[in-house]
């Protein structure tokens, strides 16, 4: 491998906590196990377990699961390919160096 210039995570906090702040509502998914694509508002969301349940309209497999506790979440997208997140006009974001 040659010598490539990095920076640590650290840089992507801006980045991510613009994308985060935004209505995911209308974000896309993919299912991993059918191939559906739709927005998060159309999945069918199970609430009584100890978290959030995001389930595929079509096929019913797990896209999605949130928990919450006091001071921290978890979040788990293993069930969706892809997020695709509607954003505002571009920002600039600066690069070190």
């Amino acid at each position: 491998m040659t010598d490539m210039s990095y920076v640590d995570g650290n840089m992507l906090d801006g980045p991510l906590r613009e994308l985060f702040a935004v209505d995911l509502s209308t974000a896309t998914s993919r299912c991993q196990s059918c191939g559906t694509l739709g927005p998060l508002a159309g999945l069918h969301v199970f609430s009584h377990a100890p978290g959030l349940v995001a389930r595929c309209p079509v096929c019913t497999d797990v896209q999605l699961r949130l928990v919450r506790a006091p001071d921290r979440a978890w979040l788990d997208l293993r069930g969706a390919t892809f997020l695709e997140v509607p954003l505002p006009a571009e920002p600039t974001y600066h690069r070190p160096g």
